[in-house]
């Protein structure tokens, strides 16, 4: 039977620290996803739920964007995924009674695992400027409060429209529309934080911000590099994939500056080797790598590949260079001054075993490089991307089976979300064929993106912030400063499945407007209703939840928006920049909202009946299908980076946030994070041992985190995270890592990458202070 939500936040004097894990998922995984499914879900909910989630007849695991074979397992899921399913699908419910016990600065003095855990939202919620509580507020009144706020605003400009990775490509397409429709681009969203660089790079040098590689290219491989990204944790299901690989004769390479336990050994719950024979051990090479010097390494292993070319040929694959490639020579020319002892002090990894991984890529028949947070949160993330598709053209690792590059994005439809138009710098095909079918004029000044967006609500440049789902308050860099800015606009709305810290940070209005979840069926009058997603490879499926809402009169995301499209735009259809739509059919049958997605989008033709009956439909790529780049001479580039590496000086410590095991960007599953070997707490910084020798701190001591940040003026800025809990770790020197969104606030604003404005969260430059007392 599910137990009833928590009623004390969690106690970090309870934290405790054992051994870290070298092997991941097996028994334990299974047992401690169903022990949290059960207790949010009870028994049998969760054993309903759960065989339906990533099903072709079910849903789609609001977790990561990871994508599945076609034959799938009865068991389709993987530990985050059900602790994922688990929170949506809770039995746990906050309606009116809730919020009239709770008042908004209460319910501010609670963690985000507190506020998580409390359950599913039933009623939308007003907070009145200068009230104490959240009262209920009815549908019509809420949504009607909405679009009277954005009607009356000077500017289409001052209102911010923040989208999640969660949302639909239903609900992406009309969110945009609505935006568009209103006058503004202003669409930050969670990729804004996470693989903007990826974008950045990728377009400039394939013509197209995606991945080029399918699931059988990973299946097939001969190298697989593994950089910057912990899949035992953020992708679990990724594991079953290496192990493919590796069962086929596949090498794996682990870059990261931390040893995690999915890519040292894979126990898989689903076959008798994981189970009974002790797993498959899955990275060859682990590099541990400095922070930062990612750049350092892939330059060096084109540097290797380059000398060797030179002294002994047959190495390049000339014939794909001349044919696909410009800007060969002047890459070769700038690699023949690199300099092996800057590789050296980069990486912090000898020049010989930096030689010896680039012989395995050297003598590889087929190269994916993949990577997450660890390459795309750092200043020069977008030069060292960029580097990262330098080392794959030198060998014609694209366009080819076992071979390309693979962001591995975060949450199950943020690649679709960008697809559909969520985007803050929209590209003028798009606008065009928008504006064609909805016979409008889009506009085409560029929006803001997420450090934008938080610069003009703190400058008073915006008055009305609309969430499509996300947790805006905590996933953002430099927490204080954020909430601050949240603070001085005029409304806040959440549209949201769960309480979490945005709904008490809120502007002097805010609204709550709950809304449906993957798991929950909907209904409208269209009849049942699907959405889509998109996965990490561009590949379209559908999604169909089962279980009875939270509440009956709970709407979905694509019938919110159709709502607010049809009372925003009254009284304005003869305008040229409103676009013109039958709003309330649209928020009826969503089969034709994908009808107008198929006339804007290329590669959504025939859409209805690709997505029949569980079927998956694949995007065209042109990197991908036949070595064909939309960049504007139709060549991949190659191009010249500069060598840059984070110089950390005596004293101070370079900081990368990232995620505990029982944790899916901010939303909290649990207090543990068994393969570090951390339990009942989160407020844990991991230090080299010598580290913490030099500075006279001892392993177990409680610290403050103290950012530093070189203002205009010239002084030093600082940032405080409280008491921190030291844990000596196996981590380069002068590195250390740290749970978010605890330590967000140390990312001061402004520290963002070149290219990309991704906030620097992977280098965060910092010193550690005994606590007094």
């Amino acid at each position: 039977m599910a137990t009833k939500p928590p009623t004390h936040d969690i106690d970090e004097s309870d934290v405790t620290v054992g051994s870290r894990k070298r092997k991941a998922v097996g028994v334990p995984a299974v047992l401690h996803a169903l022990d949290i499914a059960v207790d949010q879900m009870g028994v049998t909910r969760t054993a309903r739920t759960l065989m339906r989630v990533n099903q072709k007849d079910g849903f789609d695991c609001p977790g990561c964007a990871w994508p599945e074979e076609d034959k799938r397992h009865l068991a389709e899921f993987c530990e985050n995924g059900a602790k994922a399913v688990a929170e949506e699908a809770t039995i746990r419910r906050v309606g009116p009674d809730f919020f009239a016990e709770h008042s908004v600065a209460e319910l501010a003095e609670h963690d985000d695992w507190w506020l998580g855990q409390q359950g599913r939202l039933t009623h939308p919620m007003i907070l009145e400027e200068g009230a104490t509580h959240y009262r209920p507020i009815s549908w019509d009144d809420a949504l009607s409060t909405v679009a009277d706020a954005l009607r009356e605003l000077d500017d289409p400009d001052e209102a911010i429209f923040y989208t999640s990775g969660r949302t639909s490509n239903e609900a992406a397409f009309l969110y945009q529309l609505l935006v568009r429709g209103l006058g503004t681009n202003n669409l930050p969203d969670c990729s804004n934080m996470c693989h903007e660089s990826s974008g950045s790079a990728l377009v400039e040098t394939i013509g197209i911000g995606k991945g080029t590689v399918s699931l059988e290219d990973i299946h097939h491989a001969d190298l697989l590099i593994v950089a910057g990204q912990n899949p035992g944790t953020n992708h679990p299901r990724m594991l079953s994939a290496l192990e493919k690989a590796k069962g086929n004769g596949a090498t794996i390479v682990a870059v990261n500056p931390l040893p995690e336990a999915g890519l040292m050994r894979f126990e898989n719950p689903q076959t008798p080797r994981g189970v009974i024979l002790g797993g498959t051990k899955l990275a060859d090479e682990f590099v541990q790598i400095r922070l930062g010097g990612d750049q350092a390494l892939f330059q060096a292993i084109a540097a290797h590949l380059l000398e060797v070319e030179a002294r002994d040929g047959g190495v390049l694959d000339t014939d794909f260079l001349s044919r696909h490639t410009s800007g060969f020579d002047e890459f070769r020319d700038a690699m023949q001054n690199a300099s092996w002892p800057e590789f050296e002090t980069a990486t912090g990894i000898p020049e010989a075993e930096l030689r010896r991984i680039a012989e395995l890529v050297r003598t590889a028949k087929s190269t994916i490089v993949c990577w997450a947070m660890g390459l795309t949160q750092h200043k020069h993330s977008v030069a060292t991307l960029r580097d990262v598709v330098n080392l794959l053209l030198l060998q014609g690792n694209l366009g080819r089976p076992g071979a390309g590059l693979c962001p591995v994005r975060g949450h199950s439809n943020v690649q679709g979300d960008r697809t559909m138009g969520i985007y803050e710098k929209p590209h003028e095909g798009f606008l065009a064929s928008l504006d064609a079918e909805f016979d409008f004029y889009a506009p085409r000044k560029h929006g803001y993106d997420t450090v934008e967006a938080i610069r003009a609500m703190r400058d008073g440049r915006a008055r009305v912030f609309l969430a499509m789902g996300g947790n805006f308050a905590s996933a953002t860099p430099d927490t204080l400063v954020t909430e601050a800015a949240l603070r001085r606009v005029d409304l806040t709305v959440q549209v949201s499945t769960k309480l979490n810290r945005s709904h008490v940070v809120t502007g002097r209005r805010a609204l709550i407007i709950p809304t449906l979840g993957r798991t929950d069926r909907d209904v409208r009058r269209g009849g049942e209703q699907r959405v889509t997603v998109e996965d990490s490879m561009s590949a379209v499926h559908a999604s169909r939840g089962r279980l009875r809402p939270p509440a009956d009169d709970l709407m979905s995301e694509p019938a919110i928006i159709a709502r607010l499209c049809e009372l925003v735009f009254a009284g304005r259809e003869d305008s040229p920049n409103v676009p013109r739509a039958d709003w309330k059919r649209l928020g009826e049958d969503y089969a034709l909202i994908r009808e107008h997605i198929s006339r804007v989008v290329p590669g959504f033709s025939d859409y209805e009946k690709r997505i029949a009956g569980g079927r998956t439909f694949i995007l065209p790529n042109g990197p991908r299908d036949d070595r064909t780049f939309a960049t504007p001479d139709g060549l991949a580039h190659f191009t010249v980076n500069e060598l840059e590496y984070p110089v950390i000086p005596a004293g101070r410590l370079l900081l990368q946030t990232l995620r505990s095991h029982d944790q899916y960007n901010t939303t909290i599953y649990g207090k543990d994070d068994r393969y570090r070997g951390v339990y009942g707490g989160r407020r844990v910084v991991f230090v080299n041992r010598e580290d913490l020798h030099a500075q006279g701190i001892e392993d177990g001591e409680i610290v403050d985190l103290v950012s530093e940040w070189p203002a205009r003026d010239g002084s030093v800025e600082e940032r405080r995270a409280e008491r921190f809990r030291v844990v000596a770790y196996d981590t380069p020197r002068g590195n250390a890592a740290a749970y978010y969104p605890e330590t967000n606030v140390l990312v001061p604003l402004d520290s963002t990458a070149d290219g990309s404005g991704t906030p620097t969260s992977k280098s965060v430059l910092v010193r550690v202070e005994r606590r007094e007392g």
